[in-house]
């Protein structure tokens, strides 16, 4: 299993030009991780700027939040799957730039299964990378599948959630759907606000506990 795993790897540093990965290898490569054994060579500071891409600053700035991390078993795997879904290493990169946590996240039991759930919502997988870029801490939690609708909904097309996401991304899925997001939408409509106005001024709805 390890040797396999290996030879999947060698590959990582370009992303694939083939067809997205199928989901059964991403769950090959993650049993392959589960049984991986710690790497006394391993240093996450010199992966994050050999193997991400990070300048030396920022990987000094992000390594202690990675600190528990002892081979690179994971950070591959979650890489082989970004790659999967046809972002570059340059996108790649900036995700984890933006979210060096998500180097520790499962890929069978959070990353591909919100990306699978996404898909079930009828988003592409160019529309799943794109909001992958916008906001990659959100593919961490679950409600990102839960809340899309609503989002997609409120705000009238995908194009237009992107936009939201771009202006307030640390909010919008973080947010209590039913608590805080409803209750002020509600309230801005009573206002006489329409779903345009309302997306203008979006961070306020995301940021306010009612």
């Amino acid at each position: 299993m390890l040797r396999l795993r290996s030879c999947i790897l060698t590959h990582l540093p370009s992303p694939p030009s083939t067809s997205p990965i199928p989901f059964h290898l991403y769950r090959l490569i993650s049993t392959a991780a589960s049984t991986d054994s710690p790497n006394p060579s391993f240093a996450i500071e010199e992966y994050l700027v050999d193997t991400c891409g990070l300048a030396r600053p920022e990987a000094l700035k992000a390594s202690p939040k990675l600190s528990h991390l002892r081979s690179p078993t994971t950070p591959d795997a979650v890489r082989a799957f970004l790659f999967g879904l046809g972002l570059s290493a340059a996108d790649v990169g900036a995700i984890i730039r933006r979210d060096p946590l998500l180097l520790c996240d499962s890929v069978d039991r959070t990353l591909a299964t919100n990306v699978l759930g996404l898909t079930e919502l009828a988003l592409s997988h160019s529309e799943i990378a794109r909001l992958f870029s916008v906001v990659p801490y959100s593919f961490r939690c679950r409600s990102i599948v839960s809340n899309l609708p609503y989002y997609l909904s409120l705000f009238g097309s995908y194009e237009n959630l992107l936009r939201v996401l771009k202006r307030s991304s640390k909010y919008i899925f973080s947010s209590n759907l039913e608590r805080v997001v409803k209750p002020n939408v509600a309230l801005l409509r009573e206002c006489g606000l329409g779903d345009c106005d309302i997306a203008k001024m979006c961070a306020p709805l995301y940021a306010v506990d009612t």
